[in-house]
């Protein structure tokens, strides 16, 4: 029996191999100079004491790389509103003539060593002439607001719809009551465990790019390489073993990385970059930061006619690679949640502002979608005066196939059996006599839930490709494009092909790439891994037993319809003559490998999460007290790596809905929270003991059932905390706590109520 992962014996006895474990002989290393401001022109950069500082080879700035390296890229496949498409305006490896955040990358300076790099660029001096920022949506919306790019009128660089705009707007117009609310989805920081890194090498020899970082996906970030560097992918190595953490923020990629491959062709040498938990504050991608107004139609009986919400997204100053999709149709689609709405729309409209660009970060734009509705629904109940449960039932979709108003199709799912189970394990009925002990002792005490679903499994490339690899004794290597940062793939996957191969699970390794070699696929993004690449890899393993049918056969001696396969050995039907299948391919060298590829379209993960929390009105401090999920995933391959994803997850939605939030200085554009100091990270201490079951229909639309699960914890948690805060304080007059909900947040709501 499986009582761990493969990844734990290496991972915990230190013999990972992370980025800043790699090193190549005569490599430099380099240090990237950042603008301490948040909106001016370059007036000048002298880099003369720098480079005359001992050790420094090289000081790079955006001059220099002009005509080498192309714009980041950035694409949205949908256009907006009357046709509009997406204004993408650029983004250089190095900041070319203006700085546009706090922690823009000016220049790059490369020495002998890390500390000598570090020390010169102190000497870099840079003049400025300062802009006005805009930092918030609204600044940037406001009539003759300063413009983070002058090719951006408004600030805007798509208005996008979705839904049936004049069908929801009949439906209000009918509608017995209509319920609104504006909620805020605030910002937050990704904070891998593993600041970011890079050891950038050019082979002169082979004309090849070899770049060794942190990432999601070697063969995703290969290709935007491509667009950046004007090379044939082909010409690109991207390496990457350990991984420590991901959560979107590794998906990209970031402009130092194509700086120092630029600097590392123009030295003839290696550069490496070792990145600062500073520099994750200001300059990694941070997510979430949208504003929606949300709306609700209802009949006289409860029944939901329509729904609308109007978001604003703050997409910061540059636009990464998957933020406006993550912000368009990953909002959307899941526009109208659980609930049977006849019509439903969205308006979301994508904002440039002076602040670190905006892309994925667990959830990729569901957590925004679920944030606002359900918070909305709950509203919605007590506005109504029915209970939170009972207005969801009624408005729950119950015949599947079931196509929302955004045009996505939910294939199966049991929203009332999900919520019926949470309700049960939560011990609801016990709930009021908990509330008033909680009163006894002067305390408030809430109770909140969200109903959720996302989707999960889509992916950019167009199919994902596996093969299989046999070596001489006996061990089963799997190269497949997803790449394993922590969630346990090496164990999943060896799993999916021990069960049909019949062999020991430690003897099947996996990789994500070759050295000669590079295999097509989706990153690890969008909880699709297991789901997407381990059906590949499923299907691949039954496409590897029929291979070798008829080698069995001649090694047999024996006619093919006579060879039988079962428990990892081929065998001849009605005797005792076998050979494994492990002989089979140590004894035909290379003919039993395989390449296999297909693609599975998405699905839809859903769940009830119900949070119970206690309020001390003096303080405005909450403590979680109970929490409750019960998940509907399809079908599960290993039950401990699953609890542990929705444990992370859960985690990572409370740390934003109690604690995490990035603040910039509204006049300056000036990052506040830029350290462990000022950003509040979630601890054992903040979290109760988690109640985890599920209620599982399996999926139609790939071969195992599943339903993806990596990032359901963090879509689920954030309402569900944030309504069982609400409805504690809703006695006391309070209708709605943004996150996050820090105690001043929270007493200050209680004393804005009582005034």
């Amino acid at each position: 029996m499986l009582k761990g992962r493969l990844e734990d014996d290496r991972m915990l006895t230190g013999r990972g191999k992370y980025v800043s474990d790699w090193n190549l002989p005569g490599q430099a290393y380099g240090h990237f100079v950042r603008s301490d401001r948040a909106h001016a022109d370059i007036i000048s950069l002298d880099a003369a004491a720098a480079l005359a500082h001992p050790g420094v080879l090289a000081v790079i700035n955006g001059d220099d790389i002009k005509g080498a390296l192309k714009s980041l890229p950035c694409a949205l496949p949908v256009k907006g509103r009357g046709g509009m498409e997406l204004i993408h305006p650029g983004r250089p490896a190095l900041a070319q003539g203006r700085v546009r955040f706090t922690g823009d990358a000016v220049a790059l300076v490369v020495a002998e060593s890390a500390a000598a790099a570090q020390d010169a660029a102190d000497l870099v001096a840079i003049e400025y002439r300062d802009r006005d920022p805009v930092v918030t949506t609204a600044q940037a919306l406001a009539q003759g607001a300063p413009l983070v790019h002058d090719g951006v009128p408004g600030n805007i660089v798509m208005d996008y719809e979705s839904g049936d705009d004049a069908g929801s707007k009949a439906a209000f117009a009918r509608a017995a009551r209509t319920i609104e609310l504006e909620v805020d989805i605030s910002r937050v920081v990704g904070n891998p465990m593993e600041p970011r890194a890079c050891l950038a090498h050019w082979d002169a020899g082979s004309e090849h790019y070899h770049l060794y970082t942190c990432t999601q996906g070697v063969a995703i970030m290969r290709n935007q390489l491509s667009a950046v560097l004007g090379v044939p992918p082909e010409k690109i190595r991207v390496i990457a073993e350990e991984v420590g953490g991901g959560f979107g923020v590794r998906f990209n990629v970031y402009p130092e990385y194509c700086a120092a491959l630029f600097a590392a062709k123009k030295l003839g040498r290696p550069v490496k970059w070792t990145g600062t938990r500073s520099e994750v504050f200001l300059a990694d991608e941070q997510a979430r930061d949208v504003r929606s107004k949300g709306a609700l139609a209802v009949d006289a009986n409860g029944r939901i006619l329509a729904m609308r919400f109007d978001m604003l997204a703050n997409l910061g100053a540059y636009l990464a690679p998957t933020g406006p999709f993550i912000n368009t149709i990953g909002i959307v689609n899941c526009l109208s949640g659980v609930y049977d709405v006849p019509a439903a729309y969205a308006r979301i409209r994508l904002a440039m502002t002076n602040t670190a660009p905006m892309a994925a970060y667990r959830g990729a734009g569901r957590p925004i979608m679920s944030y606002a509705l359900e918070r909305l629904v709950e509203h919605a109940a007590h506005a109504l005066g029915m209970d939170p449960a009972e207005f969801r039932r009624r408005n729950f979709i119950r015949q599947f196939p079931y196509k929302i108003a955004a045009g996505f199709e939910y294939d199966s799912g049991d929203f009332e059996g999900v919520m019926n189970q949470a309700l049960a394990a939560s011990d609801g009925k016990g709930f009021a006599g908990r509330k008033a002990e909680s009163q006894r002792r002067g305390r408030l005490r809430g109770r909140g839930m969200s109903t959720y679903i996302e989707a999960t499994g889509a992916g950019f490339a167009p199919q994902d490709q596996i093969e299989m690899r046999w070596s001489g004794d006996g061990a089963l290597t799997v190269y497949a494009p997803t790449h394993n940062h922590g969630q346990g793939h090496e164990t999943t996957y060896a799993q999916l092909v021990s069960g049909v191969l019949g062999i020991p699970l430690e003897k099947i390794k996996l990789r994500t790439a070759g050295p000669d070699f590079y295999i097509t696929g989706n990153a690890t993004g969008g909880s699709r891994s297991l789901l997407a690449v381990g059906g590949v890899i499923y299907l691949g393993a039954h496409e590897l037993v029929k291979k070798g049918m008829a080698l069995a056969a001649e090694a047999l001696e024996a006619a093919l319809a006579d060879i039988e396969f079962a428990e990892g050995e081929y065998r001849i039907k009605g005797t005792d003559r076998r050979i494994s299948i492990q002989q089979l391919a140590a004894r035909e060298p290379g003919k039993l490998d395989l390449a296999y590829a297909n693609k599975f379209g998405s699905c839809f993960p859903n769940g009830c999460h119900i949070a119970e929390v206690e309020i001390d009105p003096d303080s405005g401090e909450t403590t979680i007290l109970r929490y409750t999920v019960v998940d509907d995933f399809g079908a599960i391959i290993n039950p401990m790596l699953l609890e542990g994803q929705v444990h992370g997850g859960v985690v990572q939605g409370i740390g934003q809905a109690l604690l995490e939030e990035t603040v910039y200085d509204d006049d300056s554009g000036q990052l506040l929270s830029g350290t462990f100091m000022d950003y509040a990270m979630p601890r054992a201490d903040n979290l109760p003991n988690f109640s985890f079951t599920t209620r599982n229909v399996p999926c139609t639309a790939n071969p195992l059932g599943l339903k993806g699960a990596g990032e359901a914890g963090a879509v689920g948690s954030p309402p569900a905390v944030i309504n069982a805060i609400v409805d504690a304080l809703h006695a006391k007059g309070v209708r709605h706590v943004d996150m996050p909900a820090t105690p001043k947040r929270v007493w200050e709501a209680l004393h804005a109520a009582r005034a």
